[in-house]
C-alpha cells in the first residue's frame, strides 16, 4: 500500500466534501477561504515517524529455566492461529522483561513506553504467572482498570488468544471476565457467582462495585488482591485523578490487600528533561496516585536500538556518500536487509525520523514526528545537507520509506515500519473587522483584534446564509454608558439574550443596503422561500415564521 497516495486521496475527498457546502457571496472572503484550503489550513502536511526497534530481553524459555516464570507460560504466550496451529513463543522486549522482574521482586512499577511497544504484556505475563503459581479459581487475583470500555474490549480479544486458543473449551488455565456495565444482567450475575482470576473493568464501574450491595461480592472475592493495574495513567488528572486516587485506597483497604502490586501504563506521562528527570517525575506522580512508594528505578521505559549503523553526518566523506546516493539516476536498493543496512539514506532517515541520542547519557529515544515537506521538513534538511533540490529529496524520501516497508526482519516485522500522522480540522469561522467590505480585515485565524492595531479594531465571527452566501456578523448587541450600541462577539450556537445584550446578526453593506420596508425584503430572500404565481411573488407559508428573525438583523 502507498500510504502517501492514500493520504492524498483522503484529503482530496475531504476537501471536496467541505467545499460542497460552502456558499460565500463576498469575492474577497471566498478567495481567502479557497486559498487557505489550497495551502492546507484545515489539513497541514502529515507528520512521519519511524516505528523504532526495541532491544530484546530474555526469552520465555530462559525466564522459565531461571525460575522467573511458570513453565506453562511458554504455551500461553506464543503465536496462535484461529485454526489451532501454534507458532513460535513470543520474543519479549527488554522493557517487558523489566516489568516481569519488577513484579517478581514485589515492587509496584509504571510502564512509560510508546504506542505499539507491547505495554500490556509487561503486566499480563506477571499476572498470569502469579495465577498459575497460586492456582486458578481462588478468587479475583488481578483487577485491570481502563479509562474507556473500548480498551477493555480490545484486551478481552488479546486474552482470548492467549488463554483460550490451544486449550479445550472451558479449560483455560487462567480465567478472565469483563465487568464494565455493558454486560447483560445474566452475565453479571454469573460473574458475581463465579468470580474470575482476572477482572477487566473501568473506574466508574469499580466505584459502583465498592458501593452497591449486590456487586460487593466481587470485593469479597478479591480479598488479598495481588495486582491492580491502571491503564493509560495520564488520563487520571485533576479532580478525576483525585477521585481515582481515593478509589485505589478504598479498594486496597476493602480487599485487605496487604501485598498489592500497583501497575500503571502510559505512553505520554512524562514531561521534558532527561530520562533520569522523567523517571523521578513519573515516580512521584505514581506514588501520589497509588498511595504507595514507586521507586524511580521501577519507572520502566523502552530500550531502543538502531536498525542501521550509526553514521556521523557532520563528516564530509559521509555527506558525499549520501549526496552520491541521491544523484540521478537514482537506484533504489534491493529489498533485502543487507542492501538497506548499507544504504546511507536509510541511516539518515533513521537518525532524522527514527531515534536520537539523549545529550549526556547517550540513551536512544524516539525522534519527534516531522513532516517531509515544508521549510522545516525532513526534505528541506536533506536538501540543505547535500546541496540538492528539495523536491527531488522529498520524492526520494517517500520512495525509500515505501521500499523499506516491504522488507522484513528475521521475525517477519517490517524493517522500517513508519507511521503517518494526519491532522484534519473541521474549521471554525471566518473573522472580519467592522469596516466596509473593500477594506475590512478578514482572517480564518481566531483572534480578538486586528493584528497591528492594538485593541482599536475588534474581529467578529461571520455566519453565512446557506442559500445565497450573504455574510452576517454573529454578535450580541449591548449599549455603552452613553447609550450607543456596542457589538460583542458570540458563538453561532449561543442564541440566548443575556444581561450583556441581545443575540443577533449584524448586516453591513455599502453596495446593497438593507431594505427599510418589510415588503422590500422579498428580493433578498432565497428562491426556496418564495412562491410565484403569475406576476405575484409571496413568501411560502412554511417560511413566514422565519421572517420574524429579520428583526434580529441590524443595519450597520
Amino acid at each position: 500500500m502507498d500510504v502517501f497516495s492514500l493520504r492524498d486521496n483522503v484529503i482530496r475527498d475531504y476537501g471536496a466534501y467541505v467545499r460542497s457546502f460552502l456558499t460565500i457571496k463576498d469575492e474577497r472572503i471566498r478567495q481567502l477561504v479557497d486559498q487557505e484550503m489550497d495551502t492546507g489550513f484545515l489539513w497541514p502536511d502529515p507528520l512521519i515517524q519511524l516505528s523504532p526497534a526495541f532491544e530484546s530481553g530474555d526469552t520465555l524459555q530462559q525466564l522459565i529455566d531461571a525460575g522467573e516464570l511458570h513453565p506453562e507460560c511458554i504455551n500461553i504466550f506464543r503465536e496462535k492461529r484461529e485454526d489451532g496451529r501454534l507458532g513460535a513463543p513470543f520474543q519479549l522486549h527488554r522493557h517487558q522483561v523489566d516489568g516481569i522482574r519488577a513484579a517478581r521482586a514485589g515492587d509496584s512499577y509504571v510502564l512509560t513506553t510508546g504506542t505499539g511497544s507491547g505495554k500490556s504484556l509487561a503486566y499480563i505475563v506477571p499476572i498470569v504467572d502469579h495465577v498459575l503459581r497460586r492456582g486458578s479459581g481462588k478468587g479475583i487475583q488481578a483487577i485491570i482498570v481502563y479509562p474507556v470500555n473500548a480498551l477493555a474490549n480490545s484486551q478481552m480479544g488479546e486474552l482470548e488468544k492467549f488463554l483460550c486458543l490451544g486449550y479445550p473449551d472451558g479449560h483455560s488455565p487462567v480465567t478472565f471476565r469483563r465487568y464494565t456495565g455493558q454486560e447483560p444482567d445474566d452475565e453479571r450475575k454469573e460473574i458475581i457467582s463465579n468470580p474470575p482470576d482476572i477482572l477487566l473493568t473501568n473506574y466508574v464501574m469499580l466505584e459502583l462495585v465498592l458501593t452497591r450491595p449486590w456487586d460487593y461480592q466481587l470485593i469479597t472475592a478479591a480479598t488479598g488482591l495481588r495486582f491492580l493495574v491502571l491503564d493509560e495513567l495520564h488520563t487520571y488528572r485533576g479532580r478525576q485523578g483525585a477521585d481515582v486516587a481515593m478509589l485505589v485506597r478504598r479498594l486496597r483497604e476493602a480487599c485487605v490487600a496487604k501485598q498489592l502490586l500497583h501497575v500503571g501504563t502510559s505512553a505520554t506521562l512524562a514531561g521534558s528533561g532527561t530520562w533520569a528527570e522523567q523517571r523521578n517525575e513519573v515516580a512521584a506522580l505514581a506514588s501520589r496516585l497509588f498511595g504507595v512508594t514507586v521507586k524511580p528505578q521501577r519507572v520502566i521505559g523502552e530500550t531502543l536500538r538502531r536498525v542501521t549503523p550509526e553514521q556521523d553526518f557532520s563528516d564530509p566523506i559521509v555527506v558525499e556518500g549520501l549526496r552520491n546516493r541521491l544523484q540521478p539516476p537514482v537506484q533504489l536498493p534491493e529489498r533485502d536487509t543487507d542492501s538497506i543496512l548499507a544504504d546511507p539514506l536509510f541511516a539518515w532517515i533513521e537518525t532524522t525520523l527514527g531515534v536520537r541520542r539523549e545529550a549526556g547519557s547517550g540513551r536512544l529515544g524516539r525522534c519527534v514526528p516531522r513532516s517531509l515537506s515544508g521549510d522545516e521538513g525532513a526534505a528541506a534538511s536533506l536538501a540543505k545537507l547535500t546541496n540538492l533540490d528539495r523536491d527531488s529529496c522529498e520524492a526520494q524520501l517517500r520512495e525509500t520509506l515505501l521500499s523499506a516497508y516491504g522488507c522484513r526482519d528475521a521475525n517477519g516485522h517490517p524493517l522500517f515500519a513508519f507511521r503517518l500522522h494526519q491532522f484534519v480540522s473541521k474549521g471554525e469561522a471566518v473573522y472580519a473587522s467592522l469596516e466596509p467590505e473593500e477594506t475590512r480585515h478578514v482572517t480564518l485565524r481566531a483572534q480578538q483584534f486586528v493584528p497591528g492595531t492594538g485593541r482599536d479594531k475588534i474581529l467578529l465571527a461571520l455566519a453565512f446564509c446557506r442559500e445565497c452566501g450573504q455574510e452576517y456578523y454573529t454578535v450580541r448587541r449591548g449599549q455603552n454608558e452613553g447609550g450607543r450600541p456596542v457589538y460583542m462577539t458570540r458563538s453561532l450556537s449561543d442564541r440566548l439574550d443575556t444581561e450583556d445584550g441581545v443575540a443577533g446578526y449584524l448586516y453591513i453593506s455599502q453596495t446593497e443596503p438593507w431594505p427599510d420596508k418589510p415588503a422590500d425584503f422579498i428580493p433578498k430572500l432565497p428562491d426556496t422561500w418564495l412562491d410565484t404565481t403569475g406576476s405575484s411573488v409571496t413568501v411560502r407559508r412554511n417560511q413566514r415564521e422565519n421572517l420574524a428573525l429579520l428583526k434580529q438583523v441590524w443595519v450597520g
